[in-house]
């Protein structure tokens, strides 16, 4: 049975095509493997944020630069499949529960997160900060597991949370852990698609990774948050490639000078050490 272009299969039909021709990314340009339908349902959930928990087709057709009829028929399959949940009193769009349980399988498959639970508490009520693993999330690194201290600091450090390689300890150190090719290809990323990030934080970076290959970890003197200082030290890579990183944070008033590099990170290197050791990774 021939199919008849109809106005309306006529507009989805350019909906589609504009979506595809605005949002695939250069580096997928022309990739025939590369699924953009796909990739478009994931650009929207990644468009929601803690502060921005909740946002209408208006709102994320202007985010992500599709057309608001191409938003429509995104958030209405993600609602039948949970992974958008609609708050009623507003009838704007939250995550769902489905997004919840894609990454559990995960977190639960990282030993690591168990093993070095106690250390991280350790020594988090040693600095009277936080402890964190995370890994890499694209241009960010994103927390796997937190400690805080027993003193009340108000620390970010949640599971989940997201922040720019280029601003944190966090992230340099996870460069630094980087085979130079690989390296090289992230920088060149951040270069292209961050500019202003780049250029305010670039020399910095560059700096940081000279600086590891001195002291076996890197520093972040408030360029995340202006009174929080840090320090960062990757592990070993595992098998499959994925580099994870632990970091600490530190409010600076409570910082002495030289404090973060001649106690707090060669204290956080011994504990990744240890982790390692106890994972077998060496």
């Amino acid at each position: 049975m021939e199919r008849k272009n109809t106005p309306e299969t006529a507009t989805i039909a350019s909906d589609y095509l504009d979506s595809k021709a605005r949002y695939v990314p250069d580096e997928f340009d022309g990739d025939r493997q590369f699924a953009t339908t796909l990739a478009r349902d994931l650009d929207i959930l990644h468009t929601f944020t803690p502060r921005d928990s909740q946002l209408g087709n208006a709102e994320l057709a202007a985010r992500t630069g599709m057309t608001k009829a191409a938003i429509s028929r995104f958030t209405y399959t993600l609602t039948r499949l949970g992974y958008l949940r609609v708050n009623r009193m507003n009838n704007k769009f939250q995550l769902g529960s489905a997004v919840l349980s894609l990454g559990y399988p995960l977190l639960a498959s990282l030993a690591v997160r168990q093993i070095a639970r106690p250390s991280m508490k350790e020594l988090a009520d040693h600095i009277r900060g936080s402890v964190s693993l995370g890994m890499r999330d694209r241009l960010n690194v994103v927390y796997l597991e937190s400690s805080r201290s027993s003193t009340p600091l108000g620390l970010p450090a949640d599971i989940g949370l997201s922040y720019p390689i280029v601003r944190t300890a966090m992230g340099r150190a996870l460069l630094a852990a980087l085979p130079g090719e690989r390296r090289e290809a992230l920088l060149n990323e951040i270069s292209v698609k961050t500019p202003d990030e780049w250029n305010t934080f670039g020399k910095r970076v560059l700096q940081s990774i000279d600086y590891f290959h001195e002291r076996g970890f890197c520093v972040s003197y408030g360029d995340l948050r202006r009174e929080v200082h840090a320090v960062a030290v990757p592990m070993r890579p595992a098998a499959d490639g994925e580099i994870l990183v632990f970091n600490c944070g530190v409010p600076s008033y409570l910082l002495k000078d030289g404090q973060l590099e001649r106690d707090v990170g060669p204290r956080l290197l011994s504990m990744v050490r240890s982790v390692e050791g106890a994972m077998g990774i060496f």
